[in-house]
């Protein structure tokens, strides 16, 4: 019985750090978009973090995964999911799979979801971890996401959670005609921006959106120093 109770109170411990987050870190910094925010409210952090981390879920900060890799904080995927104005009937691509944590955001967001992950085990758990929460319009894939992916192709919105120093040209050809793709363009030397670019008559417009910080893009189309063998 202590058990189950303690467990409740767990979930509404989580539950109450997930609205304060909302709250003080989204909010507050200009994310308004109410679906965005109702994702947000719906997606348990916790689950996608290893246990140790849970207690740090709703702190506004990327946090360590498997693989040496980390979950983006918060404020970026609510950034981005709502940067890339989704409706609820697209298809949208996600470039970085991670933990799936952002990929369960956008699946609450649009029709569709296809996520690629470069590394097999993140790949792996991040579907797994999917499934088992419910989240059945995601399709994860372990490809290089510099490729994007053109058996699913064309995307109403590709988001990339990498930086690449130029927008991989896959991507402009696997957008649909006023799709949108959302990426953070620069280097650690000369910084980085994010940009959204808008496919409108055939051709892309761009928007800069603010400066944030991101691992390099790897692959083909990647950063050059960064290419893989």
């Amino acid at each position: 019985m202590s058990s189950n109770s303690e467990s409740v109170q767990s979930d509404d411990n989580f539950i109450s750090a997930r609205q304060t987050m909302i709250e003080q870190h989204l909010r507050q910094r200009e994310i308004t978009d109410p679906r965005v925010l109702e994702a947000i409210a719906c997606v348990p952090r916790e689950q996608f973090v290893p246990p140790e981390s849970q207690r740090f879920a709703y702190n506004d900060c990327a946090l360590p995964i498997d693989c040496h890799q980390t979950i983006s904080q918060p404020y970026t995927v609510a950034f981005m999911c709502a940067a890339a104005q989704l409706t609820g009937n697209e298809v949208v691509l996600e470039i970085g799979t991670g933990s799936g944590y952002g990929a369960a955001v956008l699946s609450l967001l649009a029709r569709e979801v296809h996520t690629i992950e470069r590394i097999p085990a993140l790949a792996s758990q991040a579907a797994e971890r999917l499934q088992r929460l419910g989240y059945d319009n995601v399709h994860v894939y372990t490809e290089d996401g510099t490729l994007g992916l053109p058996q699913a192709a064309p995307f109403d919105a590709i988001i990339v959670t990498a930086s690449s120093e130029e927008l991989p040209e896959p991507y402009q050809v696997q957008l649909s005609e006023g799709g949108r793709i959302i990426i953070p363009l620069g280097s650690e030397s000369t910084g980085q921006r994010m940009y959204r670019f808008t496919l409108n008559n055939g051709k892309l417009s761009e928007e800069v959106l603010g400066a944030f910080v991101f691992v390099p893009l790897i692959g083909k189309y990647g950063h050059p120093s960064d290419h893989p063998e």
